[in-house]
């Protein structure tokens, strides 16, 4: 599964520097055996026009930590994960604080994975389910 004992958060929080996690401040909070968690703050910056956190950057966070997570699995073996499907369910939403995303891997395949991430608020409500699968691809 993913060599957690052997990571530094710190080090995965600089990997997503210049990129959209950065932009969205989107931060590797945990991460064990079979699971990685990462936060995002709701603020205007994620919001939609009604001031509720907007669908498309819960989605970012899910493909985002689920991404980090299958990449985390094969990187040993010179493999890298990209997105092909994320599907994804609105439960509740937010205007402020801070939302968790938890991906959980349900298979590990050689040529697929497929995670389920669980977002909740700092309540500990779910607001999102979503599943991405991820294609298991050389490294170049």
């Amino acid at each position: 599964m993913i060599p957690y004992k052997s990571i530094k958060i710190s080090q995965l929080n600089e990997f997503g520097k210049n990129t959209l996690s950065d932009h969205l401040q989107m931060k590797v909070t945990d991460l064990g055996e079979d699971y990685v968690t990462m936060s995002m703050p709701v603020s205007s910056q994620v919001h939609q026009p009604m001031g509720l956190l907007h669908g498309g950057a819960v989605a970012a966070l899910a493909e985002n930590v689920a991404s980090l997570a299958g990449n985390l699995v094969v990187a040993h073996q010179n493999k890298s994960c990209l997105g092909l499907t994320l599907n994804t369910s609105h439960l509740k939403s937010v205007r402020e604080g801070m939302v968790y995303a938890t991906a959980k891997a349900i298979h590990l395949g050689r040529s697929t994975q497929v995670w389920e991430i669980k977002t909740t608020s700092e309540e500990n409500v779910l607001i999102n389910v979503s599943r991405m699968t991820l294609a298991v691809v050389d490294k170049k």
